[in-house]
Protein backbone atom coordinates (compact mmCIF):
# COMPACT_ATOMS: atom_id res chain seq x y z
CA UNK A 1 0.00 0.00 0.00
CA UNK A 2 1.39 3.38 -0.95
CA UNK A 3 1.91 5.86 1.83
CA UNK A 4 1.46 9.62 1.49
CA UNK A 5 3.95 12.09 2.71
CA UNK A 6 1.98 15.28 3.52
CA UNK A 7 1.82 16.60 7.07
CA UNK A 8 -0.73 15.39 9.56
CA UNK A 9 -2.65 18.67 9.34
CA UNK A 10 -3.10 18.12 5.61
CA UNK A 11 -4.94 14.82 6.17
CA UNK A 12 -8.68 14.94 5.43
CA UNK A 13 -10.89 15.66 8.43
CA UNK A 14 -12.66 12.28 8.09
CA UNK A 15 -9.30 10.47 8.22
CA UNK A 16 -8.13 12.37 11.28
CA UNK A 17 -11.44 11.74 13.03
CA UNK A 18 -11.29 8.04 12.13
CA UNK A 19 -7.76 7.78 13.52
CA UNK A 20 -8.80 9.50 16.75
CA UNK A 21 -11.82 7.22 17.21
CA UNK A 22 -9.72 4.09 16.60
CA UNK A 23 -7.14 5.34 19.12
CA UNK A 24 -9.90 5.64 21.72
CA UNK A 25 -11.12 2.12 20.89
CA UNK A 26 -7.58 0.81 21.40
CA UNK A 27 -7.19 2.56 24.77
CA UNK A 28 -10.63 1.41 25.95
CA UNK A 29 -9.99 -2.22 25.00
CA UNK A 30 -6.59 -2.09 26.71
CA UNK A 31 -8.38 -0.72 29.78
CA UNK A 32 -10.78 -3.66 29.73
CA UNK A 33 -8.00 -6.22 29.26
CA UNK A 34 -5.68 -4.82 31.92
CA UNK A 35 -8.15 -3.74 34.62
CA UNK A 36 -11.27 -5.85 34.01
CA UNK A 37 -13.39 -2.77 34.81
CA UNK A 38 -16.76 -2.79 33.06
CA UNK A 39 -16.65 0.99 32.56
CA UNK A 40 -14.40 0.61 29.51
CA UNK A 41 -16.74 -1.73 27.60
CA UNK A 42 -19.47 0.79 26.69
CA UNK A 43 -16.77 3.29 25.66
CA UNK A 44 -15.15 0.83 23.24
CA UNK A 45 -18.57 -0.23 21.91
CA UNK A 46 -19.79 3.32 21.24
CA UNK A 47 -16.55 4.33 19.58
CA UNK A 48 -16.54 1.13 17.51
CA UNK A 49 -19.93 2.16 16.14
CA UNK A 50 -18.53 5.64 15.46
CA UNK A 51 -15.55 4.13 13.62
CA UNK A 52 -17.82 2.03 11.43
CA UNK A 53 -20.03 5.04 10.70
CA UNK A 54 -17.00 7.07 9.64
CA UNK A 55 -15.42 4.34 7.52
CA UNK A 56 -18.41 2.71 5.80
CA UNK A 57 -19.16 5.53 3.31
CA UNK A 58 -15.63 5.15 1.90
CA UNK A 59 -15.45 1.36 1.51
CA UNK A 60 -16.43 -0.86 -1.40
CA UNK A 61 -19.55 -2.88 -2.02
CA UNK A 62 -18.48 -5.92 0.02
CA UNK A 63 -17.84 -3.84 3.11
CA UNK A 64 -21.23 -2.15 2.83
CA UNK A 65 -22.94 -5.51 2.39
CA UNK A 66 -21.27 -6.74 5.58
CA UNK A 67 -22.50 -3.66 7.46
CA UNK A 68 -26.00 -4.17 6.04
CA UNK A 69 -26.03 -7.82 7.13
CA UNK A 70 -24.93 -6.75 10.61
CA UNK A 71 -27.81 -4.28 10.85
CA UNK A 72 -30.32 -6.93 9.66
CA UNK A 73 -29.05 -9.45 12.21
CA UNK A 74 -29.38 -6.84 14.96
CA UNK A 75 -33.00 -6.16 13.95
CA UNK A 76 -33.75 -9.89 13.75
CA UNK A 77 -32.30 -10.46 17.22
CA UNK A 78 -34.23 -7.49 18.64
CA UNK A 79 -37.48 -9.02 17.31
CA UNK A 80 -36.82 -12.52 18.60
CA UNK A 81 -34.89 -12.16 21.86
CA UNK A 82 -35.57 -10.21 25.03
CA UNK A 83 -31.84 -10.24 25.80
CA UNK A 84 -30.85 -8.76 22.45
CA UNK A 85 -29.28 -5.71 24.11
CA UNK A 86 -26.82 -7.88 26.02
CA UNK A 87 -26.04 -9.81 22.85
CA UNK A 88 -25.43 -6.55 21.00
CA UNK A 89 -22.95 -5.44 23.67
CA UNK A 90 -21.06 -8.75 23.33
CA UNK A 91 -20.95 -8.43 19.52
CA UNK A 92 -19.75 -4.83 19.73
CA UNK A 93 -17.11 -5.99 22.18
CA UNK A 94 -15.85 -8.46 19.58
CA UNK A 95 -15.79 -5.74 16.88
CA UNK A 96 -13.97 -3.37 19.27
CA UNK A 97 -11.43 -6.02 20.15
CA UNK A 98 -10.68 -6.71 16.48
CA UNK A 99 -10.32 -2.99 15.73
CA UNK A 100 -8.00 -2.48 18.69
CA UNK A 101 -5.88 -5.51 17.83
CA UNK A 102 -5.57 -4.39 14.20
CA UNK A 103 -4.66 -0.84 15.27
CA UNK A 104 -1.92 -2.12 17.58
CA UNK A 105 -0.45 -4.56 15.05
CA UNK A 106 -0.43 -2.10 12.16
CA UNK A 107 1.67 0.33 14.21
CA UNK A 108 4.56 -2.13 13.96
CA UNK A 109 4.16 -2.35 10.20
CA UNK A 110 4.13 1.46 10.06
CA UNK A 111 7.51 1.53 11.82
CA UNK A 112 8.91 -1.29 9.66
CA UNK A 113 7.96 0.42 6.39
CA UNK A 114 10.82 2.89 6.75
CA UNK A 115 13.39 0.46 8.13
CA UNK A 116 16.41 -0.10 5.82
CA UNK A 117 17.11 -3.38 7.66
CA UNK A 118 13.76 -4.81 6.51
CA UNK A 119 14.47 -3.97 2.86
CA UNK A 120 17.98 -5.45 3.02
CA UNK A 121 16.70 -8.65 4.63
CA UNK A 122 13.95 -9.07 2.07
CA UNK A 123 16.32 -8.52 -0.85
CA UNK A 124 18.81 -11.04 0.56
CA UNK A 125 16.12 -13.71 0.97
CA UNK A 126 14.63 -13.16 -2.49
CA UNK A 127 18.03 -13.56 -4.17
CA UNK A 128 18.93 -16.91 -2.63
CA UNK A 129 20.07 -19.61 -5.11
CA UNK A 130 17.63 -22.44 -5.97
CA UNK A 131 19.05 -24.96 -3.47
CA UNK A 132 18.08 -22.92 -0.44
CA UNK A 133 15.60 -20.39 -1.87
CA UNK A 134 12.40 -22.10 -0.70
CA UNK A 135 13.47 -22.48 2.94
CA UNK A 136 14.93 -18.97 2.97
CA UNK A 137 11.74 -17.39 1.65
CA UNK A 138 9.32 -19.48 3.69
CA UNK A 139 11.35 -18.95 6.87
CA UNK A 140 11.72 -15.26 6.10
CA UNK A 141 8.00 -14.88 5.41
CA UNK A 142 7.26 -16.64 8.71
CA UNK A 143 9.38 -14.12 10.63
CA UNK A 144 8.29 -11.10 8.59
CA UNK A 145 4.64 -12.06 9.18
CA UNK A 146 5.14 -11.45 12.89
CA UNK A 147 6.20 -7.88 12.17
CA UNK A 148 4.37 -6.89 9.00
CA UNK A 149 1.29 -9.13 8.89
CA UNK A 150 0.08 -9.20 5.24
CA UNK A 151 2.78 -6.65 4.45
CA UNK A 152 5.22 -9.60 4.57
CA UNK A 153 3.68 -11.01 1.39
CA UNK A 154 3.59 -7.59 -0.27
CA UNK A 155 7.25 -6.88 0.53
CA UNK A 156 8.77 -10.29 -0.19
CA UNK A 157 6.47 -10.82 -3.17
CA UNK A 158 7.60 -7.62 -4.87
CA UNK A 159 11.27 -8.40 -4.17
CA UNK A 160 10.81 -11.98 -5.41
CA UNK A 161 9.26 -10.71 -8.65
CA UNK A 162 12.17 -8.29 -9.15
CA UNK A 163 14.62 -11.16 -8.64
CA UNK A 164 12.71 -13.54 -10.94
CA UNK A 165 12.58 -11.03 -13.79
CA UNK A 166 16.37 -11.18 -14.10
CA UNK A 167 16.02 -14.79 -15.39
CA UNK A 168 16.10 -14.60 -19.23
CA UNK A 169 14.56 -18.06 -19.79
CA UNK A 170 10.78 -17.59 -19.83
CA UNK A 171 9.97 -21.17 -18.80
CA UNK A 172 12.36 -21.10 -15.86
CA UNK A 173 11.12 -17.64 -14.90
CA UNK A 174 7.51 -18.87 -14.73
CA UNK A 175 8.40 -21.83 -12.51
CA UNK A 176 10.56 -19.65 -10.30
CA UNK A 177 7.80 -17.07 -9.77
CA UNK A 178 5.30 -19.75 -8.76
CA UNK A 179 7.69 -21.52 -6.40
CA UNK A 180 8.88 -18.30 -4.77
CA UNK A 181 5.35 -16.97 -4.26
CA UNK A 182 4.19 -20.27 -2.78
CA UNK A 183 7.17 -20.33 -0.42
CA UNK A 184 6.23 -16.85 0.79
CA UNK A 185 2.53 -17.64 1.15
CA UNK A 186 3.10 -20.92 2.98
CA UNK A 187 5.67 -19.32 5.25
CA UNK A 188 3.16 -16.61 6.11
CA UNK A 189 0.27 -18.96 6.92
CA UNK A 190 2.57 -21.17 9.02
CA UNK A 191 2.77 -18.29 11.52
CA UNK A 192 -1.01 -18.21 11.98
CA UNK A 193 -1.38 -21.27 14.25
CA UNK A 194 0.94 -20.02 17.00
CA UNK A 195 1.75 -16.29 16.69
CA UNK A 196 0.23 -14.11 19.44
CA UNK A 197 0.20 -11.33 16.81
CA UNK A 198 -2.03 -13.28 14.41
CA UNK A 199 -5.81 -12.88 14.26
CA UNK A 200 -6.10 -16.68 14.17
CA UNK A 201 -4.76 -16.95 17.71
CA UNK A 202 -6.27 -13.71 19.00
CA UNK A 203 -9.83 -14.48 17.87
CA UNK A 204 -9.61 -18.15 18.86
CA UNK A 205 -8.54 -17.24 22.39
CA UNK A 206 -11.43 -14.78 22.64
CA UNK A 207 -14.11 -17.37 21.76
CA UNK A 208 -12.83 -20.46 23.60
CA UNK A 209 -13.39 -20.09 27.38
CA UNK A 210 -10.48 -21.15 29.56
CA UNK A 211 -7.94 -21.04 26.73
CA UNK A 212 -4.56 -19.33 26.93
CA UNK A 213 -1.67 -18.71 24.58
CA UNK A 214 0.87 -20.10 27.04
CA UNK A 215 -0.88 -23.48 27.04
CA UNK A 216 -1.58 -23.57 23.29
CA UNK A 217 1.72 -22.30 21.88
CA UNK A 218 3.54 -25.65 22.20
CA UNK A 219 1.21 -27.84 20.12
CA UNK A 220 0.49 -24.94 17.76
CA UNK A 221 4.21 -24.65 17.01
CA UNK A 222 4.09 -28.30 15.92
CA UNK A 223 1.27 -27.34 13.52
CA UNK A 224 3.48 -24.55 12.17
CA UNK A 225 6.35 -27.01 11.67
CA UNK A 226 4.05 -29.37 9.75
CA UNK A 227 3.03 -26.52 7.43
CA UNK A 228 6.64 -25.44 6.80
CA UNK A 229 8.23 -28.88 6.39
CA UNK A 230 5.46 -30.22 4.16
CA UNK A 231 5.73 -27.23 1.84
CA UNK A 232 9.50 -27.60 1.61
CA UNK A 233 9.25 -31.37 0.99
CA UNK A 234 6.72 -30.94 -1.82
CA UNK A 235 8.81 -28.22 -3.44
CA UNK A 236 11.93 -30.41 -3.22
CA UNK A 237 10.35 -33.67 -4.42
CA UNK A 238 8.19 -32.29 -7.22
CA UNK A 239 10.63 -30.00 -8.96
CA UNK A 240 9.37 -28.85 -12.38
CA UNK A 241 11.00 -30.40 -15.44
CA UNK A 242 12.67 -27.84 -17.68
CA UNK A 243 12.06 -28.51 -21.38
CA UNK A 244 14.58 -25.97 -22.65
CA UNK A 245 18.31 -26.65 -22.74
CA UNK A 246 19.36 -23.46 -20.96
CA UNK A 247 19.68 -23.89 -17.22
CA UNK A 248 18.80 -21.26 -14.64
CA UNK A 249 21.13 -18.33 -14.11
CA UNK A 250 23.37 -18.85 -11.06
CA UNK A 251 24.31 -16.01 -8.76
CA UNK A 252 25.06 -15.29 -5.12
CA UNK A 253 23.02 -12.78 -3.14
CA UNK A 254 24.59 -9.66 -1.65
CA UNK A 255 25.22 -9.78 2.09
CA UNK A 256 25.15 -12.63 4.58
CA UNK A 257 22.76 -14.30 6.99
CA UNK A 258 23.88 -11.76 9.58
CA UNK A 259 21.32 -9.45 7.96
CA UNK A 260 18.65 -11.52 9.71
CA UNK A 261 20.01 -10.84 13.20
CA UNK A 262 18.09 -7.57 13.85
CA UNK A 263 14.81 -9.28 12.94
CA UNK A 264 15.59 -12.31 15.08
CA UNK A 265 16.46 -10.05 18.02
CA UNK A 266 13.19 -8.18 17.54
CA UNK A 267 11.33 -11.50 17.46
CA UNK A 268 13.04 -12.61 20.69
CA UNK A 269 12.17 -9.27 22.31
CA UNK A 270 8.52 -9.67 21.30
CA UNK A 271 8.35 -13.25 22.55
CA UNK A 272 10.03 -12.45 25.88
CA UNK A 273 7.89 -9.39 26.59
CA UNK A 274 4.58 -10.88 25.49
CA UNK A 275 5.21 -14.29 27.07
CA UNK A 276 6.77 -12.88 30.23
CA UNK A 277 4.03 -10.33 30.91
CA UNK A 278 1.33 -12.85 30.03
CA UNK A 279 2.67 -15.38 32.55
CA UNK A 280 3.57 -12.94 35.35
CA UNK A 281 0.47 -10.73 35.21
CA UNK A 282 -2.14 -13.29 34.15
CA UNK A 283 -3.41 -10.83 31.54
CA UNK A 284 -4.44 -12.46 28.25
CA UNK A 285 -1.68 -12.55 25.67
CA UNK A 286 -3.80 -10.48 23.26
CA UNK A 287 -4.14 -7.77 25.91
CA UNK A 288 -0.38 -7.76 26.42
CA UNK A 289 0.19 -7.55 22.65
CA UNK A 290 -1.95 -4.40 22.41
CA UNK A 291 0.44 -2.61 24.76
CA UNK A 292 3.80 -4.18 23.90
CA UNK A 293 3.58 -3.90 20.09
CA UNK A 294 2.90 -0.13 19.91
CA UNK A 295 5.70 0.47 22.45
CA UNK A 296 8.15 -1.57 20.34
CA UNK A 297 6.97 0.32 17.24
CA UNK A 298 7.64 3.61 19.01
CA UNK A 299 11.11 2.41 20.03
CA UNK A 300 11.81 1.35 16.44
CA UNK A 301 10.85 4.81 15.16
CA UNK A 302 13.18 6.41 17.72
CA UNK A 303 16.06 4.19 16.62
CA UNK A 304 15.48 5.17 12.97
CA UNK A 305 15.51 8.89 13.83
CA UNK A 306 19.00 10.38 13.99
CA UNK A 307 17.99 13.82 15.30
CA UNK A 308 14.93 15.35 16.93
CA UNK A 309 13.69 11.98 18.08
CA UNK A 310 10.85 13.32 20.19
CA UNK A 311 9.59 15.41 17.29
CA UNK A 312 10.02 12.49 14.90
CA UNK A 313 8.06 10.15 17.16
CA UNK A 314 5.22 12.68 17.56
CA UNK A 315 5.14 13.27 13.80
CA UNK A 316 5.15 9.58 12.93
CA UNK A 317 2.52 8.83 15.58
CA UNK A 318 0.27 11.63 14.35
CA UNK A 319 0.81 10.54 10.75
CA UNK A 320 -0.03 6.95 11.62
CA UNK A 321 -3.41 7.77 13.14
CA UNK A 322 -4.32 10.62 10.78
CA UNK A 323 -3.16 9.17 7.46
CA UNK A 324 -1.82 5.62 7.55
CA UNK A 325 -4.38 3.80 9.68
CA UNK A 326 -7.48 5.22 7.90
CA UNK A 327 -6.15 3.81 4.61
CA UNK A 328 -6.98 0.35 5.96
CA UNK A 329 -10.64 1.23 6.41
CA UNK A 330 -11.79 -1.47 3.95
CA UNK A 331 -9.91 -4.18 5.83
CA UNK A 332 -11.06 -2.81 9.18
CA UNK A 333 -14.73 -2.73 8.22
CA UNK A 334 -14.61 -6.29 6.89
CA UNK A 335 -12.74 -7.63 9.94
CA UNK A 336 -14.88 -5.80 12.49
CA UNK A 337 -18.13 -6.80 10.80
CA UNK A 338 -16.97 -10.40 10.40
CA UNK A 339 -16.58 -10.62 14.17
CA UNK A 340 -19.86 -8.77 14.76
CA UNK A 341 -21.87 -10.87 12.28
CA UNK A 342 -20.42 -14.12 13.56
CA UNK A 343 -21.22 -13.24 17.17
CA UNK A 344 -24.75 -12.00 16.44
CA UNK A 345 -25.38 -14.98 14.18
CA UNK A 346 -24.35 -17.40 16.92
CA UNK A 347 -26.87 -15.79 19.29
CA UNK A 348 -29.59 -16.36 16.69
CA UNK A 349 -28.38 -19.90 16.06
CA UNK A 350 -28.34 -21.13 19.67
CA UNK A 351 -32.14 -21.09 20.21
CA UNK A 352 -32.66 -22.71 16.80
CA UNK A 353 -30.35 -25.59 17.74
CA UNK A 354 -32.05 -25.93 21.14
CA UNK A 355 -35.51 -25.98 19.55
CA UNK A 356 -34.42 -28.66 17.08
CA UNK A 357 -33.44 -30.97 19.92
CA UNK A 358 -29.93 -31.38 18.53
CA UNK A 359 -27.57 -32.33 21.35
CA UNK A 360 -23.98 -31.61 20.35
CA UNK A 361 -22.66 -33.10 23.58
CA UNK A 362 -23.29 -36.60 22.18
CA UNK A 363 -21.04 -35.90 19.19
CA UNK A 364 -17.56 -37.41 19.80
CA UNK A 365 -14.93 -34.80 20.53
CA UNK A 366 -12.69 -36.01 17.71
CA UNK A 367 -15.49 -35.39 15.21
CA UNK A 368 -15.82 -31.78 16.43
CA UNK A 369 -12.07 -31.29 16.02
CA UNK A 370 -12.11 -32.61 12.45
CA UNK A 371 -15.13 -30.44 11.59
CA UNK A 372 -13.22 -27.37 12.81
CA UNK A 373 -10.06 -28.27 10.87
CA UNK A 374 -11.84 -28.88 7.57
CA UNK A 375 -14.93 -26.72 8.03
CA UNK A 376 -13.05 -23.40 8.25
CA UNK A 377 -11.29 -23.77 4.85
CA UNK A 378 -14.49 -25.10 3.27
CA UNK A 379 -16.40 -22.07 4.57
CA UNK A 380 -13.68 -19.91 3.02
CA UNK A 381 -14.65 -21.20 -0.42
CA UNK A 382 -18.04 -19.49 -0.14
CA UNK A 383 -16.64 -16.22 1.17
CA UNK A 384 -16.91 -16.83 4.91
CA UNK A 385 -13.95 -15.05 6.50
CA UNK A 386 -12.32 -17.28 9.19
CA UNK A 387 -13.16 -14.61 11.78
CA UNK A 388 -16.83 -14.88 10.80
CA UNK A 389 -16.81 -18.69 10.69
CA UNK A 390 -15.05 -19.08 14.05
CA UNK A 391 -17.14 -16.36 15.76
CA UNK A 392 -20.30 -18.06 14.49
CA UNK A 393 -19.48 -21.69 15.29
CA UNK A 394 -17.36 -21.60 18.46
CA UNK A 395 -20.03 -20.07 20.77
CA UNK A 396 -22.54 -22.70 19.61
CA UNK A 397 -20.34 -25.61 20.65
CA UNK A 398 -20.66 -27.22 24.09
CA UNK A 399 -17.86 -26.50 26.53
CA UNK A 400 -14.63 -28.42 25.83
CA UNK A 401 -15.12 -30.43 29.03
CA UNK A 402 -18.55 -31.65 27.84
CA UNK A 403 -16.87 -32.90 24.66
CA UNK A 404 -14.12 -34.65 26.58
CA UNK A 405 -11.59 -32.10 25.32
CA UNK A 406 -9.53 -29.24 26.71
CA UNK A 407 -9.65 -25.61 25.56
CA UNK A 408 -6.18 -26.08 24.07
CA UNK A 409 -7.45 -28.95 21.90
CA UNK A 410 -10.05 -26.61 20.39
CA UNK A 411 -7.47 -23.85 19.83
CA UNK A 412 -5.08 -26.20 18.03
CA UNK A 413 -7.89 -27.39 15.73
CA UNK A 414 -9.23 -23.91 14.96
CA UNK A 415 -5.82 -22.42 14.17
CA UNK A 416 -4.93 -25.39 11.95
CA UNK A 417 -8.12 -24.90 9.94
CA UNK A 418 -7.53 -21.14 9.82
CA UNK A 419 -4.08 -21.68 8.29
CA UNK A 420 -5.49 -23.98 5.59
CA UNK A 421 -8.13 -21.39 4.77
CA UNK A 422 -5.31 -18.88 4.31
CA UNK A 423 -3.92 -20.79 1.32
CA UNK A 424 -7.17 -21.98 -0.26
CA UNK A 425 -9.88 -19.35 0.10
CA UNK A 426 -10.08 -17.06 -2.95
CA UNK A 427 -11.41 -14.34 -0.63
CA UNK A 428 -8.40 -14.05 1.70
CA UNK A 429 -5.68 -11.42 1.38
CA UNK A 430 -2.96 -14.08 1.03
CA UNK A 431 -4.37 -15.71 -2.11
CA UNK A 432 -5.41 -12.36 -3.59
CA UNK A 433 -1.90 -10.94 -3.14
CA UNK A 434 -0.14 -14.04 -4.45
CA UNK A 435 -2.49 -14.24 -7.44
CA UNK A 436 -1.87 -10.59 -8.23
CA UNK A 437 1.90 -11.10 -8.21
CA UNK A 438 1.68 -14.35 -10.19
CA UNK A 439 -0.73 -13.04 -12.80
CA UNK A 440 -3.41 -15.65 -11.98
CA UNK A 441 -6.72 -15.59 -10.14
CA UNK A 442 -6.92 -16.08 -6.37
CA UNK A 443 -9.05 -19.19 -6.98
CA UNK A 444 -6.29 -20.61 -9.21
CA UNK A 445 -3.77 -20.05 -6.41
CA UNK A 446 -6.00 -21.73 -3.84
CA UNK A 447 -7.34 -24.69 -5.81
CA UNK A 448 -4.59 -25.32 -8.37
CA UNK A 449 -1.30 -24.24 -6.90
CA UNK A 450 -2.16 -25.26 -3.33
CA UNK A 451 -4.60 -28.16 -3.67
CA UNK A 452 -2.04 -30.95 -3.17
CA UNK A 453 -0.36 -29.03 -0.37
CA UNK A 454 -3.63 -28.52 1.51
CA UNK A 455 -4.73 -32.14 1.01
CA UNK A 456 -1.48 -33.41 2.52
CA UNK A 457 -1.15 -30.84 5.30
CA UNK A 458 -4.83 -31.29 6.13
CA UNK A 459 -4.32 -35.01 6.71
CA UNK A 460 -1.13 -34.42 8.72
CA UNK A 461 -2.68 -31.64 10.79
CA UNK A 462 -5.78 -33.75 11.44
CA UNK A 463 -3.58 -36.60 12.65
CA UNK A 464 -1.54 -34.28 14.85
CA UNK A 465 -4.61 -32.61 16.42
CA UNK A 466 -6.18 -36.00 17.22
CA UNK A 467 -2.90 -37.30 18.68
CA UNK A 468 -2.56 -34.18 20.82
CA UNK A 469 -6.16 -34.46 22.06
CA UNK A 470 -5.58 -38.09 23.00
CA UNK A 471 -2.42 -37.35 25.01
Amino acid sequence: MTKDTPSTTAAPVADRLTGFVLAVVLLAVIGTEWTGLAVFEPVSGVFAIAALALMTPFVGRTGRIFVGVGVLLTVALALTSAAWGEDLVIALGKASFIAAFFTALTSLRHAADTSPAIARCGKFLAEQPPGRRYLALTGGAHIFALLLNYGAIALLGSLAMTSARTEPNEEIRGHRIRRMLLAIQRGFISSLPWSPLAFAMAVSLSVVPGSSWAKAVGPCLVSAAILIVTGWALDTIFKPRIRTATGPRRYEPEGSWALMLPLLLLLVLLAVLVGGLHVTTGIRSVGVVMVVVPLIAAGWVLIQSETGRGRALAGRGGGYFARDLPKYRSELVLLMMAGFIGTMGSHLLVPVIQASGLDLTVVPGWVILLVLIWGIPLAGQIGANPILAVSLVAPVLPSPAELGLTPTDIIVAITAGWAMSGVTSPYTATTLLVGNFGGVTARHVGLNWNLGYVALTGVLLSGWVLIWAAM
